[in-house]
């Protein structure tokens, strides 16, 4: 069974394309025009081993709003497509990430229902050209266009790169365990029958 998807998206803001294998062994390429964003998300396909292919022409002139939001909102519905019926997998998955100094804690459900909690503050506007608030507006689409429940928390962290990459990289980790398989699991793992 093929557990991906390709989406593309295209708006008066952005044109987005992305590839998404969830069973893949890591490898990425991307350009968003957003060189601290593609290190991000290469570092959310490295360590899910996702194989990830994203592609955006966003209004980056403007800022980088668009485009990180977009982006999310691709990936995520990318995420539910790949996904399929969920039928075999565990469908929670979580993941403790120390980046340094930092700490990320990350919890993911693929209820079909999106709901997201974030806890995480940056000291500073910026982590090269990605602007700081933009981490939880991006998380925000990935988890509604996906229908998960995304719970995301950094308790403690001095340095944003840090912060942000193990975000990033917890995510992925609680994405992956979500999303593998477990043979007790004959049928998808809810008491309705249905995710």
């Amino acid at each position: 069974m093929s557990r991906t998807a390709q989406i593309t998206r295209e708006t008066k803001e952005t044109q987005i394309s992305v590839s998404l294998n969830l069973d893949g062994t890591g490898k990425s390429s991307l350009d968003t025009g957003i060189c601290f964003f593609d290190h991000m998300l290469d570092g959310f396909a490295r360590h899910g081993l996702f194989d990830l292919q994203i592609t955006c022409h966003g209004d980056i002139q403007v800022d980088s709003h668009h485009t990180i939001e977009d982006t999310g909102i691709v990936l995520g519905s990318a995420i539910k497509k790949a996904v399929g019926d969920k039928s075999g997998i565990r469908r929670y998955g979580y993941f403790m990430l120390p980046m340094d100094e930092a700490l990320a804690v990350c919890a993911v459900d693929l209820s079909g229902r999106p709901y997201f909690v974030y806890d995480a503050a940056f000291r500073g506007d910026k982590c090269g050209e990605m602007n700081t608030q933009m981490a939880k507006e991006f998380f925000y689409a990935v988890s509604y266009a996906a229908g998960m429940n995304l719970h995301l928390k950094v308790p403690y962290g001095e340095n944003d790169h840090h912060i942000m990459e193990a975000m990033f990289k917890a995510f992925a980790k609680a994405l992956d365990m979500a999303t593998g398989f477990d043979a007790r699991i004959t049928d998808v793992l809810s008491t309705k029958g249905v995710l």
